[in-house]
């Protein structure tokens, strides 16, 4: 009996002993990590019981901002007054879901924090905690215009991504996905978290897309034709002997270590050829394919990588994925896709996929003679007495290309509207410089539409990329994503000489305000859902048609 309570004393002894070692862990080691957490309750009640920052458009126009609740137990409440505009920039804040877009990226701003000390009096006496306002690069015209641009596509499946960057900055001048949802819902007190739930992790439209994972720059599709503008660059840049390359006119080519042929569009009657001046603008598939066989894959790897393939863009927002192209390593035999792989990717088809943000830094870096500079959508944060915080700064990313290549490059993409895919398609007012594309995937046949482009090509005030997913097979980037670029570039220059080209939007007669052109010309400057990176599924036969 006496050595049994002895155990049961030792035991005790040890239980008492874990239960005063877990007290000192929390109370001591991870007291400052529990008090600091955003799940920790009392954290919580102060940030809805206190006014956060506002976040502001280039012209001014609130975009989030604070108001006194009416409802539940918080003081304040978060408001959206533009709704699905802005929502996959401005994201939300949501006492359930926590935050996302900028009020994640700029948080430390937009919420109670404390005042730096600028005078002796300050040091001894604190300043009370205070909230920093948030301007944004984006124009409210120009987002306006991409989500009626994208609303008025023919066919029933509506989305797609519209991204529009000013090329000497980086500024996001505006980038607008469909499918889009209404943040205010998931600020609110009342609304159920089944609701919510659905909206920010499950729901998916009939396409499969999440609207709380943007399809500008979480989702990437494959770029067709849109990346002989890569390939044009490697003849230029990496193989000069290359940069007078001649393929022979024909409708296919055959392909290596393969029983397989690349064909043309409408193979039977439109064979092609020719040097890069002639290929381009007509978007030649079997000559660019020939072309990214002649360079190689370690030439095409190494300049896709310059133009920021397999990097994550540093765009401040959470999320943002990376576009891929298969490596050198990936091009050799017998690895995965092998030579053959070379002239898929020469043509932007099979592994090759691109997020609309790639492809709008890629038409920046020819617009900007050759550099990509950071893009970036916070302009300046600004306290509550109007006084300057910070600015954004613009800076290079990557050089992509040499200028002497950019411009060469400017010219084969004015051909494309003088002459080649695009002709009817874009306004020759509007002094542009484009590519279209139109990959072909294995999904019911079905294809992504694309426009890249910048004008006015003599002198680039916006870099634009288009992208339409899952349309019909018969569809093409100019018969789709043209009449969307035509919007963009018209309502970004103010040119309304449009007719008899296709826009799908209606466009002012007058330029934008004040404001807003002076966004365009460059003025002033988680817990969140699943970031899951969308990947088309490969269609190793098919074909780019242009």
């Amino acid at each position: 009996m006496g050595r049994r309570i002895r155990w049961l004393g030792i035991i005790m002894v040890l239980c008492f002993g874990m239960v005063l070692v877990q007290l000192v862990n929390i109370q001591y080691r991870r007291a400052p990590a529990l008090a600091a957490s955003t799940q920790n309750p009392r954290n919580l009640a102060a940030n809805y019981d206190n006014q956060r920052g506002t976040i502001l458009a280039a012209n001014g126009a609130i975009l989030a901002e604070s108001v006194p609740s009416t409802v539940g137990s918080f003081k304040y409440q978060r408001t959206y007054p533009t709704k699905n505009l802005f929502s996959e920039i401005v994201g939300y804040d949501s006492h359930i879901y926590g935050l996302n877009g900028v009020e994640y990226q700029y948080d430390s701003y937009l919420s109670s924090h404390a005042q730096k000390a600028t005078t002796l009096g300050q040091l001894l006496s604190p300043p009370p905690a205070t909230t920093d306002n948030v301007t944004l690069t984006v124009d409210p015209t120009l987002q306006t215009a991409a989500q009626t641009a994208l609303s008025n596509v023919a066919s029933a499946n509506k989305d797609g991504a519209v991204v529009v960057l000013q090329p000497t900055t980086g500024n996001v001048l505006a980038m607008y996905s469909s499918p889009s949802f209404d943040p205010n819902p998931l600020a609110s007190p009342l609304t159920s978290v089944e609701n919510l739930g659905r909206l920010v992790q499950n729901t998916k439209d009939a396409e499969g897309f999440t609207p709380a994972l943007p399809l500008s720059y979480t989702q990437i599709f494959q770029p067709g034709s849109t990346s002989k503008v890569v390939t044009s660059a490697a003849a230029y840049d990496l193989k000069p002997a290359l940069a007078s390359f001649s393929a022979p006119v024909q409708a296919c080519l055959k392909l290596p270590d393969s029983d397989k042929q690349l064909c043309n569009d409408d193979a039977t009657t439109n064979p092609c050829g020719g040097m890069m001046s002639e290929m381009l603008p007509a978007s030649c598939d079997p000559g660019y394919a020939a072309l990214g066989l002649a360079l190689g894959g370690d030439v095409l790897a190494k300049q896709a990588d310059m133009f920021g393939y397999n990097q994550v863009p540093p765009l401040d927002l959470p999320n943002v994925a990376a576009s891929h192209y298969p490596t050198a390593e990936d091009f050799t035999p017998p690895n995965e896709p092998g030579l053959p792989g070379v002239a898929y990717s020469a043509i932007g088809q099979q592994d090759v996929a691109a997020s609309a943000l790639q492809n709008a830094l890629i038409a920046s870096a020819i617009a900007d003679g050759g550099v990509i500079m950071t893009p970036h959508v916070m302009a300046e944060v600004r306290d509550q007495s109007g006084q300057l915080v910070t600015s954004y700064q613009p800076k290079p990313w990557l050089r992509a290309t040499t200028q002497s290549t950019a411009a060469q490059i400017t010219a084969l993409m004015e051909a494309v509207i003088s002459g080649g895919t695009a002709t009817g398609a874009i306004s020759p007012s509007l002094n542009a410089a484009v590519k279209t594309g139109t990959a072909q995937t294995d999904i019911n046949n079905q294809t992504d539409d694309w426009m890249i482009g910048f004008a006015p090509a003599t002198d680039p005030q916006v870099a634009v990329a288009v992208v339409v997913p899952y349309q019909a097979q018969s569809a093409s980037g100019a018969a789709v994503a043209g009449p969307i670029m035509n919007c963009i570039l018209a309502t970004a220059l103010g040119d309304t000489n449009l007719e008899g080209v296709p826009t799908a939007c209606p466009v002012s007669a007058t330029p934008a305000a004040p404001a807003t052109q002076a966004a365009v010309k460059g003025a002033s400057g988680v817990a969140t859902a699943a970031a899951t990176t969308t990947r088309h599924p490969r269609a190793p036969h098919a074909r780019s048609k242009g």
